[in-house]
């Protein structure tokens, strides 16, 4: 019989698991099975391995380190490897997959490994734990029946209006809300094309440091943005990963 593949969330930030912060973002049961497990899968091996050993701190029977095998999969990974990253399942193994940053498979290059267990009947267990989509849907009050993630806008500044322009007309059509990121030192130029492109009624959501002591969620129209950014006022989140929201009025 093949291995699980759990679906591992990792924290949103550097996280401090003497103050027992860890506790707040990943519940025990998650940590005490992601201690067991000797096969991962990451985005990069150097951070994974320092997840794990915060995870392990509060688990004795935790696996050591040294005995834990990991194997990269990201943007570089082609499409040919997966399989024999999941050639340990086949084998009957559980795995780990772990993502950089909050729950893997969800903009991140682990949902073709996932994809690829589920066309060879592996078993796929999603884990619970922080996700920095679901976590700003909650705290901006704009619509949470209807959501849309659009991921990374173009960096050309036309394209990137008339996409906003675009997410806007359908927003304010469907009372959709809409999402998106950007490379955190780009987050005053996101700030400012959407307070530039959207109408000035349009309600715009920015979420910084999601779950982490830093966190910082604000949402206000498009128009008060503006009086914002003209006064110098652009909110405290360069370099910060970051969830830009919006909804058209």
């Amino acid at each position: 019989m093949p291995g699980t593949l759990y679906l591992i969330p990792n924290t949103l930030g550097p996280t401090d698991a003497a103050s027992g912060a860890l506790n707040h973002v990943l519940p025990g049961q998650v940590q005490a099975l992601t201690s067991q497990l000797s096969y991962f899968v990451a985005e990069n091996a150097k951070t994974a391995r320092a997840f794990l050993k915060l995870v392990a701190i509060d688990h004795p029977l935790a696996k050591p380190l040294q005995e834990i095998r990991i194997a990269e999969l990201n943007v570089n990974t082609p499409a040919a490897a997966l399989a024999q990253l999941l050639e340990p399942l086949l084998a009957g193994e559980d795995a780990g997959l772990v993502s950089e940053a909050g729950v893997p498979a969800v903009a991140d290059p682990g949902a073709d490994l996932v994809r690829l267990a589920h066309q060879h009947g592996v078993t796929v267990r999603p884990l619970v734990g922080p996700s920095s989509l679901l976590l700003a849907v909650m705290a901006s009050g704009l619509n949470g029946q209807s959501f849309a993630f659009n991921g990374y806008l173009p960096t050309d500044a036309a394209a990137r209006t008339k996409r906003i322009r675009e997410l806007e007309a359908r927003s304010r059509l469907e009372k959709q809300t809409q999402l998106l990121i950007e490379t955190p030192y780009r987050n005053g130029q996101m700030l400012e094309a959407l307070v530039a492109s959207c109408q000035p009624g349009t309600l715009i959501c920015v979420a910084t440091d999601l779950s982490l002591a830093t966190e910082s969620v604000r949402t206000l129209t498009a128009a008060k943005w503006k009086a914002q950014l003209a006064g110098g006022k652009m909110p405290d989140f360069h370099k910060k990963p970051t969830v830009f929201l919006f909804l058209g009025q």
